[in-house]
This record gives structure tokens, C-alpha cells and sequence, in this order.
């Protein structure tokens, strides 16, 4: 952060060092000047907790997330059906006997037979084909279920740093909050503040503890979010390390483009028209009759003629035969395979649709979103610090209302408390514009050769339009 909002940052997350304003003033014996003391009291020191990174999460949400280790699967599922699709038919052996009592010539035959289809038009070759582009589906919803998962437990994590720095500044003022009740109550007993001013500041610090309350439940409970994204759900509540203010502004037009041209949905939908006229391919073979082929020996017992009298004996048979297309053409097959490879082709256009449509809303939301957060940073509350300096300096001349002092306060704080989640939408929005607005890490992955849903959901927090208070 830039020079103006030094000051502001030190107030929200660590004042162990004064405010810059505070050298201007000593304390007088009235102790009217108690309060901006305080602003710059050193913060106990927090209890020692284990940090987390960022990266480590990811590492442990792809090592534990369920919905990743689902899509692996459905690689290993298509590639068996792959293996199977491709394999000749098996061989059927048996028994044949004919005449077996013999009858009058005390004949007979029995023998065994050997029988075997042979696929002809290529039609092995073609499943194999069909199977090839539901794998590289598979093998891109693996690659798209764990942007999924990555992209949740970042946008995950940022929702609990922000957590984290909101439970500090709620605490922090807090802290001011009290040290407002003091104040006052020490103003009252020399007579320069009234009951009003100590009943409000008394309000004021109610409700600050109340926020803190409140910070501290949030966190737990995004905490717990977070801990089922990356498949830990005992994951005890830790530090996380990092800032909100390190998020870069993107090109949001730029990213909309590359969603609805290379995101993984669009490359699902993109296969999907090559496995239908895959599909469609063999379906045209499949009128193409197989071959069967039938042979075997049996010892024939009928007897010979005189003057022989000897039975046959041991003897061959064969028998080929073709099934002929004449009603049966797989026409319906033709027709139903023709109709999926149009449904695949608008597929791929009703899901850059689809994912144009959604990123109109998160773009918006990033748009806002960095305006709000260039205003609140180099505008609102410098302009809200200057204004509360100059209210404590006025009422140190006597020249200003204790309550002055206290609305310029609170109006400070809550432009810091609306900064701080103008940042968290500003990094979400950023990060699902970056990650194809693919969020939901917990979704199953779609079945290898169906219809893969471009955007499950979009987990992108819209809270501009609320005001501070609301948060």
C-alpha cells in the first residue's frame, strides 16, 4: 500500500507502533487526550500458531479430494473399455453327434466342432476409435477436475485470509472501541463529556464486540470449508500466510476470450464431436456381416457297402456363411448417431455460450470490484484519516464535539471494513476469470462420453452492494 493508507494498514492489522499523527499531541491533565493514546497501544502479542501456505493446501486438496481421485478412475474405466471394445471374439468349441443309435445300419456320428466369427469392415478398429476420443474426454476432465480443485481451495483460502484479517481489524477495533468507553468515562468526571457521549461510545462498544463475535464464527465456519475442500476435515484452524493486496490486476476482456475458446468444457464439448462421428462411423459398418466359420471331424460308425462292410470312420466337415443385410441395414443406429453428431456440434457452441453468459456476471464483479478497492485505497480513507486527524486536533483545541470525533472514527473503520471485502471479491472474481470459472472442487466429474457441465457453479462472493455495516 502507498504512503496515504500506511497509517490505515497499521490501525487494521498491527499498531505496535503509533499512528503518525500522535507525536502532535501530549497528554493534558484532564486526560482528554486518552483516547488517541490508546489508538497507538501495542496489541498483546498473539498466541503462537502453526502457518499454512498456500501451496501446501493445494498439495494436500489434490493428494485428499475425492473428486479428483474420481476423474483418475474414469481414465482407468476407459481405458479397459478401450481394451474390451478392440479384442476379438473368443472361439466356441462342442459336441456334435448325429444318428447316435445307429439305426438299422448301426451307424452314428459324433464329433467336435471348432467355430469362429470373423469381424470384417474394420469394425474392432472403429470401437477402438470411439474409445480413443472418450479417453482423451477423460483424460481432459482429470486435467478440468483438478483445475477445479485447485481453483477452490484458492479461492477458498483467499475467503479465510480475508477471515483472518477481518477477525484482526474487528479485534483491533474493538480494542479502540473500549478504549473509547474509558476515555469517555474519564472526560464525563472532569466535565468534558456528557452522559449521551458515554451511553454512545458504551453503544459503540457493544457492537464492536458483538463484530467480533461474529468475525470469529465466519472464520470458523470458512475455515471448515476450506478443511473439506482439501479432504482434511479434522484440518485444525491455522495462520495463513499471505495478503490480500498482492492480487495483480488481469485483462478481463483478454480472459473472457481465452474461457470461451480453450477453457476444458469448450475442449470436452470439442471431443464430443469426434467421438459422434466416430460413433457415426461404425454405425455405417456395421451392415457389413461378419464372418462365420464352422469346422470340425466326428467318426462316422454307418457301415459300407458289401463287399467292404467296414464302418466310414473318421471324416472332416466345414461350414461358412454370412449374414445378408437385407432387412436390418442398421438404419435407425445411422439415423440416432447422425442426430448425436449435431447435438455434439451445438454442444460446443452452447457451452462458449454458457460460458460467456457466466463470465459476464464475474466480470462485473471483478470490474466493481477494482474500482471499489482503487477508491477505498487511494481516495476514501485517506481522505476519512486525514478528516479523523483533524476532528482529534480540533477537539484537543476545544474547537470540535467529542462526537465528532467518534462519528469520524467509526466512519474510518468501516471504510477499512469495506476495503478489506472490496479485496476478497476483487481476488475471487480474479482468480475465477483465471481459472476458466471452474470453483466447485467437490463436484463429481462428469462420465466419460457424457455431456460435461461447462459451470457447475461460480463461488464468486458479490457483496459491493451491501454496505459495510451489512458485513
Amino acid at each position: 500500500m502507498n504512503s496515504l493508507t500506511t497509517p490505515v494498514t497499521e490501525l487494521r492489522v498491527d499498531t505496535a507502533a503509533p499512528l503518525p499523527w500522535l507525536p502532535r499531541f501530549v497528554l493534558c491533565s484532564s486526560c482528554c487526550l486518552f483516547l488517541f493514546a490508546a489508538a497507538g497501544r501495542a496489541q498483546s502479542p498473539a498466541s503462537e500458531q502453526k502457518t499454512m501456505t498456500l501451496e501446501e493446501l493445494e498439495h494436500m486438496a489434490l493428494l485428499n479430494n475425492p473428486a479428483f481421485a474420481q476423474s483418475a478412475a474414469n481414465i482407468h474405466a476407459v481405458q479397459g473399455s478401450k481394451k474390451q471394445s478392440g479384442l476379438y471374439p473368443n472361439p466356441s468349441v462342442g459336441y456334435q453327434g448325429e444318428q447316435i443309435r445307429g439305426g438299422s445300419f448301426h451307424g452314428g456320428e459324433q464329433g467336435f466342432f471348432v467355430q469362429q466369427d470373423v469381424v470384417l469392415g474394420g469394425k474392432l478398429g472403429l470401437n477402438r476409435t470411439i474409445f480413443d476420443q472418450e479417453l482423451k474426454q477423460a483424460e481432459t476432465e482429470a486435467e478440468e477436475q483438478k483445475m477445479r480443485v485447485v481453483t477452490n481451495v484458492r479461492m477458498s483460502y483467499i475467503q479465510a485470509l480475508a477471515a483472518q484479517q477481518m477477525l484482526e481489524l474487528r479485534q483491533n477495533l474493538g480494542q479502540l472501541a473500549a478504549d473509547a468507553v474509558q476515555t469517555s468515562h474519564q472526560l464525563a468526571n472532569v466535565g468534558q463529556a456528557d452522559a449521551p457521549d458515554v451511553l454512545e461510545a458504551e453503544v459503540e462498544a457493544q457492537q464492536a464486540a458483538l463484530a467480533v463475535t461474529a468475525a470469529e464464527q465466519n472464520q470458523q465456519r470458512i475455515w471448515k470449508a476450506l478443511s473439506a475442500v482439501v479432504g482434511n476435515p479434522r484440518l485444525p484452524l491455522m495462520r495463513l500466510e499471505g495478503k490480500l493486496e498482492d492480487t495483480s490486476p488481469v485483462d478481463a476482456d483478454e480472459l473472457v476470450e481465452e474461457i470461451a475458446n480453450r477453457s476444458p468444457a469448450v475442449r470436452i464439448a470439442e471431443l464430443g464431436v469426434t467421438r459422434a462421428e466416430a460413433a457415426l462411423a461404425r454405425a455405417k459398418r456395421e451392415s457389413i456381416p461378419d464372418l462365420q466359420i464352422r469346422g470340425g471331424m466326428q467318426q462316422n460308425g454307418e457301415l459300407l457297402s458289401p463287399p467292404n462292410g467296414r464302418p466310414v470312420g473318421l471324416q472332416g466337415f466345414a461350414e461358412v456363411g454370412v449374414r445378408i443385410p437385407i432387412f436390418n441395414r442398421n438404419q435407425g443406429n445411422i439415423a440416432l448417431a447422425k442426430a448425436d453428431v449435431e447435438r455434439a456440434k451445438r454442444e460446443v457452441e452452447r457451452v462458449k455460450l454458457v460460458l460467456r453468459e457466466r463470465a459476464a456476471s464475474v466480470v462485473q464483479t471483478y470490474t466493481f470490484s477494482q474500482t471499489a478497492v482503487d477508491r477505498y485505497k487511494n481516495q476514501m480513507i485517506p481522505r476519512a484519516q486525514k478528516a479523523y486527524e483533524l476532528y482529534a486536533e480540533k477537539y484537543h483545541d476545544m474547537a470540535a464535539a467529542y462526537p465528532q470525533v467518534l462519528i469520524a472514527q467509526r466512519t474510518l473503520m468501516q471504510l477499512q471494513v469495506s476495503y478489506l471485502s472490496a479485496l476478497e471479491t476483487f481476488a475471487t472474481s480474479s482468480v475465477s476469470l483465471q481459472s476458466y470459472l471452474l470453483t466447485d472442487g467437490l463436484e463429481a466429474p462428469s462420465q466419460p462420453g457424457g455431456i460435461d457441465p461447462p459451470v457447475r457453479e461460480v463461488e464468486v462472493p458479490f457483496r459491493m452492494g451491501t454496505g459495510p455495516q451489512e458485513r
